[in-house]
C-alpha cells in the first residue's frame, strides 16, 4: 500500500486505509473499475468518503468479517446504499423492505420455494426450454448466429411468468392485447421511466388478484396464488393487494434479471472452452432418455453443477451487497458508527488470490468435495449468505441447470464475434451488449 495513495483513518485499535480521492460508491458505473484499484492498492478492509451522504462507506472483503455482517450480526445490518432507488421500481418487497415487516413477508413467501414446490415447475422449465431448443436448431439450419443474452432473458422471463401468474397468463394477452411485461425483456435501461412503467403494471396485477379472490375455489398452482393463499402464522392474516403487488413485481423483474444476467455468463465463459462443452455434452449420453428432469436428477450432474457455480463464482449478478448499522459496531477490531455504510462483494470476494487459486480463470473443476471443505463458508456468496439470502436461489438453480442439461447435449456453441463485451456494473452485473454465437447441432 502506497502513502501517496492513502491515508490511514483512526479506528479502535486498528487502521483503516483510505483512498486519497472522496467518491460516491454504488453511485455510477465508475465503482468497479475504482473498486479493482482499490482492492489492489488497499487490500480487504478501506474506507471510502462519500461527498454525497456527507460520510464514510467501509469496504469489507474478509470472510470472517462478511460473516459477522451478514449472519452472526445480521440483526444490526439493514439493507444500505441503493435501497430507496430500487423501492422505487420494486416496492416494498422483501428485497427491499427492512425489520419486523421483511420477517412477515419473508416468512410467509418462504414455504412457496420449497424444493418440493419448485420440483413442480420442472415440467414448465422443460417446455420453455424446449421451444427455444427447437429455435436454435433453426438458427443452426440457416447458418445464422442467435444472440444468447437475448435468448438468455426471453427464456428466464418466459419461465418466470408462467411460474408466477399460470393460467392467468394467456387471460392477461387477451386483456392487453400482448404481453405488458415483455418489457423486462425488451427494455434495456433501468431508469426511472422504466420504473414508471413497471410500477403501473400494478393495476393490471390487481386486476388478476381480483379475479382470483372471485373464484377461490379454483384450482391453481402458480406463485400468486400461493401468495393470495400464504397466512402470517401469528396473526393469521393474508397479505394486502398493495403487498402482492410489490411481491409480483419484485419476482418479475428481480426474478428474472438476474437468473438472465447468470445463464449468459455462463454461455459466455462455455464460448470459450469448447472442452468443457464437450465434457457436458458426454456427461448426458448415460442419463435416462428425455434428460434431467427434477431437483433429484440435477443435484446429481456434478458437471453441470460445476459449470453453473464457476460461472456464478466469476460473475455473479449480485455483484455488490449494501448494509448500514442500525446501532454501533466493532468490526474487525475498527468502531463503526450507527447508521455506517458497508459494502460486501462477492465479485471481488469471489476473485481472492487467498480462497481462490488462478482466480481470473474459469475452472469449473475447483468445484469438487476436497476443495469445498477446506474453502472458507464465506468465500463463496453468488446468492448471499445469512437470513437475507436469496429466497429464489433453488429455482434459479433448476432453471439453470435445467437449461444447460438440454441444450449442451444438442448444440454446440462458439462465439461469432471476437471483441469483447459491454459490461453494466450497477444493481446487476449484466452483459450490456450482444452475445452473438453460432449454433452446432451435436
Amino acid at each position: 500500500m502506497s502513502p501517496q495513495a492513502s491515508t490511514l483513518a483512526a479506528g479502535a485499535g486498528r487502521s483503516v486505509p483510505e483512498p486519497r480521492e472522496a467518491f460516491d460508491l454504488g453511485a455510477s458505473e465508475d465503482t468497479l473499475g475504482r473498486m479493482t484499484e482499490w482492492v489492489r492498492e488497499l487490500g480487504d478492509f478501506f474506507r471510502v468518503y462519500s461527498p454525497r451522504r456527507a460520510s464514510y462507506t467501509y469496504f469489507v472483503n474478509d470472510p470472517d468479517l462478511v460473516k459477522r455482517i451478514l449472519l452472526t450480526n445480521h440483526k444490526n445490518y439493514v439493507k444500505g446504499v441503493g435501497t430507496d432507488q430500487i423501492s422505487i421500481l420494486l416496492g416494498h418487497g422483501i428485497m427491499t423492505s427492512s425489520g419486523e415487516y421483511w420477517h412477515r413477508q419473508r416468512r410467509m413467501l418462504q414455504p412457496a420455494f420449497h424444493r418440493r414446490i419448485i420440483d413442480r415447475f420442472s415440467d414448465v422449465i422443460r417446455e420453455v426450454n424446449e421451444l427455444h431448443a427447437a429455435r436454435w436448431a433453426a438458427h443452426a439450419a440457416r447458418g445464422a448466429p442467435i444472440d444468447i443474452s437475448e435468448a438468455a432473458s426471453e427464456i428466464t422471463l418466459a419461465i418466470n411468468l408462467r411460474t408466477i401468474f399460470g393460467a392467468d397468463l394467456e387471460w392477461i394477452r387477451e386483456r392487453t392485447g400482448g404481453n405488458p411485461f415483455d418489457i423486462v425483456h425488451t427494455e434495456g435501461s433501468r431508469d426511472l421511466k422504466f420504473a414508471y412503467r413497471i410500477r403501473s403494471l400494478g393495476g393490471l396485477i390487481a386486476e388478476v388478484i381480483a379475479r382470483r379472490r372471485a373464484l377461490p375455489d379454483l384450482q391453481r398452482f402458480d406463485f400468486l396464488d400461493m401468495a393470495l393463499n400464504a397466512r402470517d402464522k401469528q396473526t393469521g392474516e393474508a397479505m394486502t393487494d398493495k403487498q402482492l403487488i410489490d411481491e409480483v413485481i419484485t419476482l418479475v423483474v428481480a426474478g428474472h434479471e438476474t437468473t438472465a444476467s447468470a445463464l449468459a455468463w455462463t454461455w459466455f465463459h462455455l464460448g470459450g472452452r469448447p472442452d468443457v462443452q464437450d465434457a457436458l455434452a458426454a456427461s448426458m449420453r448415460d442419463r435416462p432418455p428425455g434428460g434431467l428432469r427434477g431437483l433429484d436428477a440435477l443435484e446429481t450432474w456434478t458437471a453441470g453443477q460445476q459449470v453453473v457455480k464457476e460461472s456464478l463464482r466469476l460473475c455473479p449478478p449480485g455483484w455488490m451487497m449494501t448494509r448500514r448499522t442500525l446501532a454501533a459496531d466493532v468490526l474487525g477490531g475498527v468502531a463503526l458508527p450507527a447508521h455506517t455504510d458497508v459494502f460486501v462483494s462477492p465479485y471481488f470476494m469471489h476473485r481472492h488470490p487467498q480462497h481462490w487459486s488462478h482466480p481470473e480463470r474459469f475452472d469449473p473443476g475447483r468445484f469438487n468435495p476436497d476443495a469445498d471443505a477446506q474453502r472458507h463458508r464465506f468465500a463463496y456468496l453468488p446468492f448471499g449468505v445469512g437470513p437475507r439470502h436469496c429466497i429464489g436461489e433453488g429455482l434459479a438453480m433448476q432453471e439453470l441447470l435445467s437449461h444447460l442439461a438440454l441444450m449442451s447435449s444438442r448444440f454446440r456453441l462458439t462465439p461469432a464475434d471476437s471483441g469483447p463485451p459491454e459490461i453494466e456494473a450497477r444493481i446487476n452485473y449484466r452483459l450490456r451488449s450482444a452475445l452473438p454465437m453460432t449454433v452446432v447441432p451435436r
